[in-house]
């Protein structure tokens, strides 16, 4: 059974996932899946708040290796990435993300106390010894960001 926000509880497809509908009181479904991968659990919960105040239904991850097996299990819409991280960085689990033919289309928030420019010169750097050249982030905030900033980047990717 899935939870009908403002509105009737409706049941879960065949397949047990959640997606959006329409319910008689106006409200919806918590749909599209998003997979925050943040060392920081003050952040994840940030995110996850932001999230399920727009109705998407949160996954998490504290380190990359984590986020990696999270994102090959549970095929999330969007992932919103931290950089710095224990056990795999969000540069190496961004670039894993974007040069593997199966997870290369699945959109990336960076979420990062880091600049821009140094993340770009990360990748720049991993290029320069014999990777394969990656597409810059469509969409880095630089933390602290407001949940208004965070919601308007999610809905950019998922509507």
């Amino acid at each position: 059974m899935s939870l009908c926000l403002g509105g009737h509880f409706s049941g879960l497809s065949g397949l047990g996932i959640i997606r959006y509908l329409n319910c008689s009181q106006g409200g919806y479904v918590m749909g599209k899946k998003v997979l925050v991968v943040d060392d920081d659990p003050d952040v994840r919960l940030f995110s996850v708040t932001v999230l399920e105040e727009h109705g998407y239904t949160p996954l998490e991850a504290a380190n990359g290796e984590e986020g990696l097996k999270m994102i090959k299990e549970k095929k999330p819409d969007l992932i919103i990435l931290d950089v710095l991280m224990p056990r795999q960085s969000g540069i190496r689990l961004y670039r894993e993300l974007k040069t593997d033919k199966s997870l290369k289309n699945v959109k990336v928030i960076i979420l990062s106390g880091i600049a821009r420019k140094t993340f770009l010169r990360s990748q720049k750097a991993l290029t320069e010894f014999g990777g394969k050249e990656i597409p810059e982030p469509e969409i880095y905030l630089e933390k602290p960001v407001e949940p208004e900033e965070l919601a308007e980047a999610i809905k950019k990717f998922l509507g």
